[in-house]
């Protein structure tokens, strides 16, 4: 690269194109979530292997009255308003340097343990009674 060459000062799209490449190759973090109603307290909690992909689907879909999962979230959330809710990371999986053969199943547990702690059932929470 040049001094006069435009993309040299700023980063240009060589650098633009290395950010976003690394970008691509990073995992998303996977963990347990909980969407909070703070006008009654209850709680819904969750687990992802993409944790900022299922908080903003989440947020949209609530947002535009398409949330079908729990329906009586989507219920709150048109009575109270999106300014009573808050979205959270609860736990995240830590990144090993080898990949994992089931991420899923260590979700699973680590939910279990969230659930367990928090009990977001009937009056309390948004999840179904555990069986």
């Amino acid at each position: 690269m040049s001094v006069n060459d435009p993309g040299a000062q700023q980063g240009g799209p060589s650098r633009r194109a290395e950010l976003k490449r690394a970008y691509k190759e990073k995992p998303p973090p996977m963990g347990v979530y909980a969407v909070r109603n703070h006008a009654n307290g209850k709680v819904l909690v969750g687990s992802s292997v993409n944790l900022p992909g299922i908080l903003n689907r989440t947020r949209f879909a609530l947002s535009t009255g398409c949330y079908r999962t729990h329906p009586a979230l989507q219920e709150d959330w048109n009575r109270y308003g999106a300014d009573s809710f808050s979205f959270e990371v609860l736990d995240v999986l830590p990144p090993t340097e080898e990949p994992r053969a089931d991420p899923k199943e260590e979700l699973s547990v680590l939910e279990a343990l969230w659930l367990e702690r928090l009990r977001p059932y009937g009056d309390a929470g948004y999840n179904g009674s555990p069986a």
